[in-house]
């Protein structure tokens, strides 16, 4: 009779080359997060039009804006422990339709009331997409390549964005706002049935949850196509070992302080990131541009953030990926506060948009690699989606605030060089972060327990 072998699915993953099926999902990814910043960056590519069309105020705007933000910090709160629960896909797979959906719908809108609803439960499926998505892409990467390929995957937020800015620059001239909203309805919808059929589940969560052998053996077939899984048993948890809560793992002891320099930084970088998001083609507008310029320099600044994301995932996987981090937020920090003197330089204004958002949308994408590295797979899903939505509580504050420094009437100048100190606050808490976890790790090694990995340390 053969011997039974005993197959570590996370040693196995890491043992291997990327394979093609893994390749495959990191495309999956890559394309839901671009429908995601798609969806996300609309409405600032529409502001202008709708401002004048419906005739609002920039307060009014704000409304709007905010609503999906709203939605899109306690759709990612909500979605993470359902995840950690029910499985990645399921998840991921209801989110796109249920962004898709509630886009189509703002389309028709018919007044302010009807499109901050719909705007509000659009949100809910966008915040649900991104953490999760990270999520499934850090399970099947191996983690000596896990930073870049999620950054490759969430390059594919500012790729969307810059995408939507230029189908925006063309569709609203010709046939106005609502078709980039019915662009952005359509296509997720029309994606959901490909991830129904080929979208795996994360075999990780899989183990952790002791699915079936046969549903293991099924994925881990096309993991590793060359490897003989007959009379293979594998490594499961104690079959008496209870499933730790993912919220009590996320602020426990050992991850709180991690957890809330996490938190922390990614409400003031998304802060900063959204409110140029959002209110860039109205400031580049307001200042002597026309509309199709407006968005076009936005575009760049989305842009940037998709060549900086995969600096950012190239950077943290050859030094070490805090000060990665806060090196790239520095320089956002500089390019932002150097802006403001550009607006008489039309190209200085452009290539300044697209280093921000090279820096700050890069290491934004970096954050979600630094939070899929630092929690354990029964509480990466939550972990990862929390730090989302409270880090979109900053982005919800920045559409207020946006509306604000127009109403106050500030200068060009003024608004970017305090629109630089988010940036520098991320850095801090980026380094603190970075300094507790050596120091925890250094006191592990000295005491002898050398065998704790480095991203179990909080």
């Amino acid at each position: 009779m053969a011997e039974s072998k005993a197959i570590d699915v996370r040693a196995l993953i890491d043992s291997r080359p990327l394979g093609r099926w893994q390749k495959w999902v990191v495309l999956f990814g890559f394309c839901i997060i671009a429908l995601d910043g798609f969806d996300i960056a609309i409405m600032g590519f529409i502001a202008p039009e709708l401002k004048a069309d419906w005739g609002i105020s920039n307060r009014e705007l704000g409304l709007v804006i905010s609503a999906a933000l709203i939605g899109l910090a306690l759709g990612a709160m909500l979605s993470g422990p359902l995840s950690d629960w029910l499985g990645r896909k399921v998840v991921i797979v209801n989110s796109v339709f249920f962004f898709g959906a509630w886009t189509l719908a703002t389309a028709f809108s018919q007044n302010m009331e009807q499109m901050i609803l719909f705007r509000f439960l659009t949100g809910l499926g966008l915040g649900a997409a991104m953490p999760n998505v990270g999520t499934l892409v850090a399970e099947f990467a191996p983690a000596r390549r896990r930073a870049f390929l999620i950054t490759v995957v969430f390059c594919g937020f500012t790729f969307g964005a810059a995408l939507g800015g230029f189908a925006a620059s063309w569709l609203m001239p010709h046939f106005g706002w609502h078709a980039v909203l019915l662009l952005g309805g359509i296509l997720p919808i029309l994606f959901v049935p490909l991830l129904l059929w080929a979208l795996p589940e994360s075999v990780c969560f899989l183990v952790v949850r002791r699915a079936a052998s046969d549903k293991i053996h099924r994925i881990l077939a096309k993991l590793a196509p060359d490897l003989d899984l007959h009379n293979a048993t594998v490594v499961l948890p104690p079959a008496g070992q209870a499933i730790a809560h993912p919220v009590r793992v996320v602020l426990n002891a050992q991850y709180r302080f991690g957890s809330l320099m996490l938190w922390g930084a990614y409400f003031t970088a998304l802060f900063l990131f959204y409110t140029l998001g959002s209110w860039l083609p109205l400031l580049i507008k307001d200042n002597g541009f026309d509309v199709t310029q407006a968005a076009i320099i936005t575009a760049l600044f989305q842009a940037g953030g998709t060549a900086g994301s995969l600096f950012s995932g190239w950077l943290m996987d050859r030094m070490e990926p805090h000060r990665a981090l806060a090196l790239i937020y520095g320089g956002g920090a500089l390019f932002t506060a150097g802006m403001g003197v550009t607006i008489g330089h039309p190209l200085l204004l452009g290539g300044c948009a697209m280093m921000i958002g090279f820096c700050i949308g890069g290491a934004n994408t970096g954050m979600n690699a630094l939070s899929a590295s630092f929690y354990p797979t029964e509480a990466r899903a939550t972990g990862s989606s929390w730090m989302h939505g409270i880090g979109r509580i900053g982005a919800i504050l920045s559409a207020l605030a946006g509306a604000e420094m127009l109403a106050l009437g500030w200068r060009f100048t003024t608004i970017f060089a305090v629109l630089a100190i988010p940036a520098l606050l991320t850095v801090a808490m980026i380094v603190a972060k970075g300094h507790r976890q050596r120091r925890r790790s250094a006191e592990r090694l000295r005491g002898g327990r050398w065998c704790v990995s480095p991203e179990k340390l909080g």
